[in-house]
């Protein structure tokens, strides 16, 4: 079995990201970030719906995604404590791991674990991506319009979840 390979940018060492180096003139450059991850299958931002009420149409969110994007927000949050939302602008680092469909055969399950097959199936990952970058809003940024890079890979693992890191990405 392969072992699973990360996009953090930096070295991690028990789940923390290893202290920043000082740069030649002996300044130490402090980058805020946020890591937390996600354990539930990984679902993509839904469409809106639109209802009829009487004369009125109103538009709503699937209750699918609005769960998702709840758990999404309940595990920012704890990340996030007492701090503010970031300003500056981020990168985000999205590794999404998706559960290996039960009708796979166990020949095929390996492959799948190994990397030698790639889920190229539902949900799509700029949809889990969007409801990732909503969910966060206001709670590790301001706004989603604040994500200037985005590294994200979808892989298959035994269970489904999604870990994240955010990060100021400063020039």
């Amino acid at each position: 079995m392969m072992t699973k390979k990360t996009l953090w940018p930096f070295p991690v060492r028990n789940g923390q990201p290893v202290k920043p180096e000082p740069t030649q003139d002996g300044a130490s450059t402090v980058v805020m970030h946020v890591t937390f991850q996600v354990e539930a299958t990984p679902v993509g931002k839904g469409r809106p719906k639109f209802a009829r009420r009487g004369n009125f149409v109103s538009t709503y969110t699937p209750t699918k995604t609005r769960d998702y994007e709840d758990l999404i927000r309940e595990a920012a949050k704890q990340a996030m404590g007492n701090a503010e939302p970031l300003k500056t602008p981020v990168a985000a680092y999205i590794y999404i791991t998706v559960p290996i469909p039960q009708s796979y055969s166990k020949k095929r399950s390996n492959a799948c674990l190994d990397g030698l097959e790639r889920p190229c199936k539902k949900p799509d990952c700029d949809n889990i991506l969007k409801a990732y970058f909503d969910a966060m809003n206001k709670i590790v940024y301001d706004d989603d319009s604040q994500v200037v890079e985005i590294y994200a890979k979808k892989v298959y693992g035994t269970i489904g979840m999604v870990e994240v890191l955010i990060k100021e990405a400063l020039v």
